[in-house]
């Protein structure tokens, strides 16, 4: 069966033509993607779409604690924030009809840029829907590759489809997630070129991406202290790290030996390069660091 291909980007480098993907593991990391996907479009006057049952206030990201000045009803009266609700998108007998959003989205974005706006931004979360009796995962299909048709050719619009992973058994997330281009993460928590890290969420912690060396100790640690402090046990996917230094990976330690009793600092996806630097000081000598699952790139692979 042949492989499909994804780019993977951060949200805030989604851009006009992305029919986006987000299966979130719960509502920290939704609100991580989706709170700054909707701030931005606001902030630079792009009109916001979102389809749901929940009214614009309580929209994620959209409160007081993100910082931002963002007037909700102002928005809203001026359009450049649009909820339209999924009854709207029923027929008679109560169930969900795909064309009816297809249609109320096809019509924001035609009217967009006559109303002043510089592109659309649209999501919609399909975990109801699915959990719904009677759900028909074909329909679900049909209907993403029509948003698909509607958004990737178009210049002003881009759109994020989210679900909440557990909604649906795994064959039907893949086969949800395969009518996507462009799979939807985080933000980094830092990326300066030559290290990147990004906070994960199922397992619990930080992907560590690129060359840590003696410049970078500080940022990994104060990241560290932040995800540490609200979790046990913290996974650390190092499937992309390609260089550390003794340095790097006694910072590891010594947060590891911080961490609650019954928590370790779990080390996921090691290339054989970092794997062998760690087996050359002990994993005995290691305490509170453990082995994870899994394999990382090989060293021959590009991990930019």
């Amino acid at each position: 069966m042949e492989t499909p291909w994804f780019a993977k980007r951060p949200v805030s480098d989604v851009r006009p033509g992305d029919h986006g993907w987000l299966a979130y593991s719960g509502p920290e990391e939704r609100d991580r993607v989706i709170g700054p996907f909707l701030r931005e479009g606001l902030l630079t006057g792009e009109k916001v779409v979102y389809v749901t049952d929940v009214p614009a206030e309580r929209l994620p990201g959209l409160g007081p604690e993100t910082g931002d000045e963002i007037d909700i009803a102002e928005a809203v009266r001026a359009r450049g924030l649009l909820v339209v609700s999924r009854d709207a998108c029923r027929d008679r007998s109560g169930a969900f009809v795909p064309a009816m959003m297809l249609d109320a989205i096809a019509r924001e974005v035609e009217e967009a840029f006559d109303q002043g706006f510089r592109a659309v931004r649209i999501t919609t979360d399909y975990s109801p829907l699915l959990r719904e009796a009677g759900s028909d995962l074909g329909r679900m299909l049909g209907c993403e590759h029509q948003v698909g048709d509607t958004v990737s050719p178009s210049t002003m619009a881009m759109a994020i489809c989210q679900i909440d992973r557990r909604a649906c058994p795994p064959d039907q997330l893949d086969a949800l997630r395969d009518t996507h281009e462009v799979l939807v993460e985080v933000n980094p928590e830092f990326d300066d070129g030559v290290l990147k890290i990004v906070r994960t969420f199922e397992p619990a912690g930080l992907r560590i991406e690129g060359e840590l060396d003696a410049a970078r100790h500080t940022v990994l640690a104060e990241t560290l202290m932040q995800v540490g402090a609200q979790r046990g046990s913290v996974h650390l996917d190092l499937s992309r790290l390609g260089f550390i230094d003794l340095g790097g990976l006694n910072l590891l330690a010594r947060h590891a030996v911080r961490l609650p009793a019954d928590g370790s600092l779990v080390l996921d996806h090691l290339r054989p390069n970092v794997e062998n630097l760690i087996s050359t000081v002990g994993w005995h000598r290691l305490p509170g660091i453990a082995r994870g699952a899994g394999r990382g790139l090989p060293e021959t692979e590009d991990f930019a």
